[in-house]
């Protein structure tokens, strides 16, 4: 049975539970809950997740290689170590220019609406 969440209690390195794939977007639960989620994720270049539009603010941290995050057709180039905040209800696409690791949180709390 596969995992849904990492192993809780126990440490880890974030950049080293998730591997690259040739030609792939990889997306990882780290917890997930009603009021929110953390994924790490890593792209292969060329590779583009489709432009979305979330109702909750998305947390984007870089932690291997450069990131283009475009929000409302603006372009914001991470490197390791930056991070942005993808703001609710607005568009975005996550595209790789070269291969890259992100962790990205959603805190679905605090919003009038809160949709399971």
């Amino acid at each position: 049975m596969e995992k849904l969440e990492q192993e809780k209690a126990k440490i880890f390195i974030m950049v080293e539970i998730i591997e690259y794939v040739d030609h792939a977007i990889v997306i990882k639960t780290i917890i997930k809950k009603p009021t929110g989620n953390v994924t790490v994720s890593s792209f292969d270049s060329g590779e583009v997740l489709s432009e979305k539009i979330s109702p909750f603010d998305t947390f984007i941290q870089v932690i291997d290689g450069m990131a283009e995050i475009v929000i409302d057709g603006n372009c914001n180039m991470l490197q390791t170590g930056q991070s942005i905040i993808i703001p609710a209800h607005n568009r975005n696409t996550i595209k790789a220019n070269e291969r890259f690791k992100i962790i990205s949180t959603v805190i679905k709390s605090g919003y009038n609406e809160v949709r399971i």
